[in-house]
């Protein structure tokens, strides 16, 4: 980590600008050990900010009294001492589980389980509670000993007209009788 006084911000930079245009205008103060340019960690795009590390602190001083406002490619950037990076925290997340974003080689654990998605009912709905469940009138509730389906009463529960005894299913025809065609 360097000391605090050496490294600088540079803003408002233009998405033009490269790390060796920053370089070239920074050395007309001191020498430059270090640029870097900040870019989104998701497309790669380049952010219009970085810095520069400048071999002391006199030089860095030098930089932003004299290149603070000054014009690079088409804007007027802004440069002033880097405040130091303050240490995050550590803890939570899923430890000693890598899953690479993109690339996986074939029978990488990563590819050989893969995630499985949540079906659309499973995921909570936005702006409703996850935990509510569904409510019924009291019209609506099953009244007891009938079966909604068929309206005859069966002791709370309906079966399939399949899987009724034998006895109890009607029959076609008559025991004894038979028609004929005539």
């Amino acid at each position: 980590m360097s000391k605090p006084g050496k490294e600088l911000y540079v803003g408002s930079l233009s998405y033009d600008a490269t790390e060796y245009d920053l370089e070239k205008l920074f050395s007309v103060s001191g020498r430059v050990t270090s640029v870097h340019l900040i870019t989104d960690s998701v497309t790669g795009q380049f952010k219009g900010c970085g810095y520069v590390r400048m071999s002391t602190e006199a030089e860095a001083k030098d930089a932003v009294e004299s290149l603070d406002g000054a014009m690079l490619i088409d804007r007027q950037i802004t440069v002033s001492i880097a405040n130091p990076q303050k240490m995050k925290p550590q803890g939570g997340g899923a430890k000693g589980r890598f899953i690479p974003k993109s690339g996986a080689k074939a029978g990488s654990p990563a590819e050989s389980k893969p995630a499985a998605a949540k079906p659309a009912a499973a995921r909570p709905a936005p702006n409703k509670p996850a935990a509510e469940k569904p409510r019924f009138a009291k019209s609506d509730a099953p009244k007891a000993g009938f079966s909604r389906s068929e309206g005859t009463k069966t002791g709370g529960f309906s079966k399939p007209a399949s899987s009724r005894p034998a006895a109890s299913k009607p029959s076609s025809s008559k025991s004894g009788t038979t028609r004929t065609k005539r």
